[in-house]
Formats: structure tokens, sequence, C-alpha cells
């Protein structure tokens, strides 16, 4: 590894329940917040540990709901390595200028979050006009969209990037491809009809190697697919720690591990090079 790793990925958990209390989207608690909660403090130390040397930090949404206080409470004090993804209501009255106070408070990028640990994805907010305002203000300013979705999410997505072509839309887990039947992949084509769209990129997290493992499909040989569609350039490493189980450094060595066989710079383009296109604030 020649550049720096960077995780795009994590998510942090305060034991303050009273300055910042839980308020879960879709009013259940996410069990890994209860039972694997991490703070800022103990994420600095494991990025030490692990190698990591900055990352953006996405906001839990399945224990703070759209609350964004503590991830961009968290990152003033790091400012130099770590920056903050949060979420809003992007369907709300006023959607706009929630979004502006954040990002007055340093968040530098959005999540939608259709579904996951708590919820059956529901991909119908992707593409509600009454959400374009806020996809207005990001194509603006250039900032990155995450998206939590699966498959279903896709032709909407397609659309969005199409419509906001300065917005850089990071699908997270590669909505969860198909995989089953190994290569040449042909389960997975929707995934790989989004590799035209220059301004989508994909986020390689410990939720892709699990399900390419369920699919019974080989972590290298799909990421070659992968990078031969859609360019090392366009790919991030996120761990989902604390959400994925084990510490920070054995979630970067299985993902190190999903992309040894690759170039060395497609390495460093996905464990960081990528990452610093999407939030530049980290170049510093």
């Amino acid at each position: 590894m020649s550049g720096p790793i960077i995780d795009i990925h994590p998510h942090i958990i305060s034991t303050d329940t009273q300055k910042y209390p839980h308020a879960p989207l879709f009013g259940i608690q996410s069990d890994w917040s209860k039972e694997r909660p991490v703070g800022i403090t103990e994420f600095i130390a494991a990025m030490d540990e692990a190698g990591v040397s900055k990352a953006a930090i996405v906001h839990a949404s399945t224990c703070y709901g759209f609350d964004n206080s503590y991830v961009a409470d968290a990152v003033q004090t790091c400012a130099d390595r770590c920056t903050a993804v949060g979420s809003i209501d992007l369907l709300a009255p006023g959607a706009v200028e929630e979004a502006k106070s954040w990002f007055a408070r340093g968040i530098t990028g959005l999540r939608i979050f259709t579904g996951g640990s708590t919820k059956e994805v529901d991909a119908s907010i992707l593409d509600d006009p009454k959400t374009f305002p806020v996809w207005e203000l990001m194509n603006e300013r250039g900032l990155s969209m995450c998206i939590q979705t699966d498959t279903s999410g896709i032709p909407a997505t397609i659309s969005l990037a199409k419509r906001f072509t300065k917005v850089p839309v990071l699908v997270d887990h590669f909505a969860r491809p198909d995989a089953r039947g190994g290569a040449p992949f042909d389960k997975a084509r929707p995934l790989f009809s989004m590799a035209g769209i220059e301004n989508i990129y994909l986020k390689f997290t410990p939720v892709v190697t699990k399900r390419l493992d369920e699919c019974g499909a080989d972590v290298q040989a799909f990421m070659s697919k992968l990078v031969a569609e859609f360019g090392s350039g366009r790919i991030a490493w996120g761990s989902n720690w604390p959400n994925s189980p084990g510490t920070l450094a054995e979630i970067l060595a299985e993902g190190k591990a999903g992309i040894a066989h690759l170039s060395q710079s497609d390495q460093d383009a996905i464990l960081g090079g990528t990452a610093l296109k999407l939030y530049p604030v980290l170049k510093g």
C-alpha cells in the first residue's frame, strides 16, 4: 500500500444519551448500535491501530434518525482526520435549509437510507420530485450523496445521477448484488448497468464480501469484473464498523484480501484515492 487508507463507512455512537438521545429511523434501534457502540475516541484509537489515516464517518440513522448532532460534533474534535456524512428527511418542508444548517456544522455529504438492518428496503423515495431541491443544492456544491438501497433502487439511482451530474452518487454495499452462478456474473447485471454513468461510485464493504460468500461467488473474481467495468477510481472501501463485527483492523485485512490480486494502483485507489475525490475535505 503506497497511499493513505481512508474509511468512508464507519459509524459512531455516543454513550451520552441525554445530550444525544436515541430516536431511530422507523422506530427500531439497530442491534449493533445497542450491542457494539463505538464513540469517537474509540474510533480514532481503532484507526491508529489499523493504520487508517482518515475517515468519512456516516451518521447512524438506525440510532439517531435525522439528528446528526453527534457525528457533527465528533468530527470537530478530529477535523484533521475526519469528516461527516449526514442524513435528513429529503421529503420534509424546509429540507434545503435543514441541509444547509448541517453543512454549516461540518457535514460534507448526505446519505439516503431506504432500508437495511431494521426495515425492508423501499426505494420509492429515491426519485420522488419532492427530494429534487436538496439534490439541486448538492449539485450546486458538488457534494456526494450516498444511497443505501438494493437492486430495486438501481433504476432510480441511474435517473438521479443523470439528472444531477455534478453529484458524486455513492452506492452503499454495491446495492447488494446477486452474484449466484459466479463469473461472468450475469445475475449481477443490474449493478453493472450503472457502469456507464460516470458520477456513480460504489462502496466496497464487509456487507459486500458477506453477500458474495452467501452467493458462493469468488470475491477476487467479482472485484476484477467490477474494476474492469467501473474502474478502480470509482470504487472506495468502507468498514461498516462497528455494524460489521470484528475489529477495524480485521475488517481492513478482509478488504485488502479481496483486492490483493489487483495492481498496486488499483488497490491504492480503492483503499484511499477514490475517497479523496468523494470527500475532498480529507485532502488537507
